[in-house]
């Protein structure tokens, strides 16, 4: 089956990278990216390429090589429909906030609605590929409604998780590790799984796309998560020991990531893990064992988020302690705010959680970060709940230079790890710091003997403070 037409539902962090680079690569293929968000596809379409509404290194180059030829932004959702012979749904997929399940499963109201549109507008047969983060089983879900509403038409359903990391989404489109494609084992589902094959040929050697059945599809993408996260987690219980014993957390790491068996990646000891999918797929991941009374399953994942939750509150609390156990009134600046470097995505985001604890010991916090724009550091805020939204934007400030955003703070928190931190100067920075003039590196960015030598008082994840400058 050759496929020309394709339609994407949801302008996202996923759904809009993947079809450029699709677009990018297969010419021949129409990709539509559809969303009900006006504003979201206004941005995508702004003649000006470096405003569309993600910034991935290396993505606005290829909108803008692709757009308005095989790519176009659209929010006429069921015209794409209509036209396409694959559909993949790329909708959110966000952690429940109410009834059964709030605070573990994931609410499919989105998914669920992509499915009966697709039923009600199809005139013909449709491959739908779940691209959304989605727990196991949900094909059945797609497939049940599409079959008892979609007109009699044939639909068959596909597993294709995303693999990417945010800040190097591109790259890892262009040149993935691999390529999951799950489907169901019949005749018809290896025809559809054969042309989702053929459109990532395109450019991905054919070693590196994977086909399985779609349940094992699905539970692969949260165990990836589950696994990464896990990781994090498990360093950074061993960088709070590193910090009680005088061990370095970055040495311990380099000794560990050299065995071949461990490896080196997703050992770097943080203020903890953030992004759209980790903490919500571990939740996922708890509340499906859940659900089939896998108690000591569920438990043993659930702690991935335990340390991770820990973490960011210990780092906050030694803010506070270090700066005398009072922060009333006390600016404290945020170098970064996005949930890691070269992206503006926040979510999740620990720079969140650690100004939520220390607005609540009512200090004033002045925020530095790149890529992510004002309004979205206060909507972070305001969605917690914690306190009115006045308040937030009364003790939250938002600077859009560095060296201000520093000026009189008695501390400064580095919680993204922007490279452009490393090239400050830094010393003019301590110059108008308020004295003693302390830094917290939540990502073990900075220079520790350098910052010590200008006399900053330096403070960083897994290593004790009297950091041994020789």
């Amino acid at each position: 089956m050759k496929i020309s037409n394709i339609c994407c539902i949801g302008a996202g962090y996923v759904g809009g990278p993947t079809m450029a680079v699709i677009a990018k690569k297969c010419p021949h293929i129409k990709v539509t990216v559809v969303d009900i968000n006006e504003a979201r596809i206004a941005a995508w379409n702004d003649k000006n390429v470096e405003n569309i509404p993600i910034y991935e290194p290396g993505l606005s180059d290829i909108v803008a090589e692709t757009r308005g030829k095989n790519l176009f932004f659209s929010t006429d959702v069921d015209k794409a429909i209509d036209e396409a012979q694959m559909i993949f749904i790329s909708v959110n997929t966000p952690t429940k906030t109410y009834g059964e399940g709030k605070g573990q499963a994931a609410d499919l109201k989105w998914i669920e609605l992509c499915a009966r549109q697709i039923a009600r507008v199809a005139q013909g047969d449709k491959i739908v590929v779940e691209k959304s983060t989605l727990p196991v089983r949900t094909a059945s879900t797609l497939k049940d409604i599409l079959t008892h509403t979609g007109n009699g038409l044939n639909f068959q359903i596909l597993s294709n998780p995303e693999f990417l990391a945010e800040g190097t989404a591109v790259e890892d489109l262009l040149a993935p590790d691999r390529v999951l494609i799950g489907g169901d084992q019949t005749p018809e589902g290896k025809v559809a799984i054969q042309a989702l094959v053929d459109i990532y040929g395109a450019w991905v050697p054919r070693d590196r796309i994977l086909t399985t059945n779609v349940w094992s599809s699905e539970l692969s993408k949260l165990t990836a998560n589950a696994y990464l996260a896990q990781r994090v987690s498990s360093i950074n219980a061993l960088s709070e020991l590193c910090e009680h014993t005088e061990a370095d957390v970055n040495e311990v790491a380099r000794a560990i990531g050299t065995d071949s068996r461990i490896g080196p990646k997703f050992l770097k000891a943080s203020v903890g893990f953030g992004g759209s999918c980790f903490q919500k797929d571990i939740l996922n991941l708890v509340y499906i064992s859940r659900t089939y009374g896998l108690n000591e399953v569920a438990d043993y994942w659930e702690q991935v988020i335990i340390m991770n939750d820990h973490q960011k509150r210990r780092f906050a609390k030694k803010i506070i302690r270090t700066l005398y156990n009072t922060v009333n009134g006390k600016k404290i600046t945020f170098l970064g705010w996005a949930f890691k470097k070269d992206t503006n995505d926040t979510r999740e985001s620990a720079a969140i959680y650690v100004a939520d604890h220390l607005l609540n010991e009512q200090a004033h916090i002045d925020v530095y970060d790149p890529k992510v724009k004002e309004e979205q550091i206060y909507a972070d805020m305001d969605y917690l709940g914690t306190r009115h939204s006045e308040d937030n934007r009364k003790f939250i400030n938002v600077v859009n230079d560095p060296y201000e955003a520093c000026k009189d703070a008695y501390g400064i928190a580095v919680l993204t790890e922007w490279d452009e931190f490393k090239a400050y100067d830094w010393e003019r920075i301590y110059k108008n710091m308020q004295k003693p003039a302390h830094i917290f590196d939540g990502r073990n960015l900075l220079d520790k003997k350098k910052l010590s030598e200008i006399g900053f008082q330096v403070h960083a994840i897994g290593t004790a403070d009297n950091y041994n400058l020789v």
